[in-house]
């Protein structure tokens, strides 16, 4: 029976062990009915090895538009034809208000993100150092970024200039990614975290889901992660965009989308699991579930390209689910 599957699978986390490749895919299979339990089971994880404490990121759109990668659910693409806001590298006054304002949202992180491949002969990339400086002195938010791809020297300035983590997503599986992206490979995106890491940094690298993969890519890509270690996981859910490749990709069902949030804990006992872009369209009312299914992050507030519930709705849903959100104050 599915729920017998499900205590055991559970009870094995619990303990300290690791559940298997095939063990995680056995329980994409279990009966709908039984889908409540397992998520049940995953919340019962993150209290134990995560708390209550709920990481909480609010990110600037930085650098929009124009990027030359061709990712098929993305807004910025320059493949593309969106309706999108695109401008320059903000000034370095427009980014650190905007993390004067996160953290007085009550955000615990701020991410710096920049539409592009990656830094390799950036031009903005000395003036992403300053903000991210000036930041570190006029506020108390701990500071991240998302900027494409990375060399040695990168990670190494990025360090030094006080980042404490990188975001970087896989965006899928090794065997789905060419499905998304050909304009760079999947091995590109894990040699960057692998230099993170190597550096000290934390790593905060997750995924979408409803590209069209399968379950069994959804697993490949969680069991990565994990080979990784990587520390905190964004889970994507699609918010198909007018214009982009995969506009007419389909919905995938709310109590599939807390399912693979379920088995992803029971994956990755110890990590962070970020609900990120996606979940009001996906989820809607039922978005509070995902906090009982395992989720222990959140963007609060709006995303790159469209717009969140807003940081204060985000925060109240955590509290009044008896969870605590971390506090910049508390570094």
């Amino acid at each position: 029976m599915s729920y017998d599957l499900i205590f055991s699978l559970g009870k094995k986390v619990l303990e300290g062990g690791n559940i298997t490749f095939d063990e995680a895919m056995a329980l994409t299979e279990v009966e709908e009915v039984d889908v409540p339990i397992l998520l049940a089971m995953a919340n019962k994880v993150r209290e134990k090895f995560t708390g209550k404490a709920v990481d909480t990121c609010q990110i600037v759109n930085a650098r929009s538009g124009g990027c030359s990668e061709n990712c098929k659910f993305c807004a910025q693409s320059g493949h593309h034809e969106v309706k999108l806001d695109v401008y320059p590298l903000m000034t370095e006054e427009e980014i650190v208000q905007a993390a004067k304002k996160a953290e007085t949202a009550g955000a615990y992180r701020f991410c710096i993100v920049t539409a592009g491949r990656g830094m390799e002969d950036d031009k903005d990339f000395e003036k992403i150092l300053g903000a991210i400086r000036r930041i570190g002195k006029e506020t108390h938010i701990n500071r991240c970024c998302s900027l494409g791809t990375l060399q040695d020297e990168h990670v190494a300035a990025l360090k030094a200039a006080g980042i404490t983590r990188y975001h970087h997503n896989l965006e899928t599986s090794s065997s789905y990614f060419d499905h998304i992206c050909t304009t760079h490979t999947f091995e590109e995106r894990v040699a960057t975290i692998k230099k993170v890491k190597a550096a000290g940094l934390q790593a905060c690298s997750g995924g979408i889901i409803g590209l069209g993969e399968s379950w069994r890519n959804r697993i490949e890509m969680a069991f990565t992660l994990k080979e990784l270690d990587v520390d905190s996981i964004p889970m994507n859910i699609l918010n198909p965009v007018k214009g982009t490749a995969l506009e007419g990709q389909p919905q995938i069902p709310p109590l599939e989308i807390l399912q693979c949030f379920a088995i992803f804990r029971l994956i990755l006992p110890t990590k962070i699991l970020r609900y990120a872009g996606g979940k009001e369209r996906n989820l809607g009312d039922l978005v509070p579930l995902g906090f009982l299914s395992g989720i222990n992050g959140m963007l609060i507030g709006d995303y790159l390209t469209t717009k969140g519930r807003g940081a204060s709705k985000d925060l109240t849903t955590v509290n009044e689910l008896g969870l605590s959100p971390l506090c910049a104050k508390e570094v």
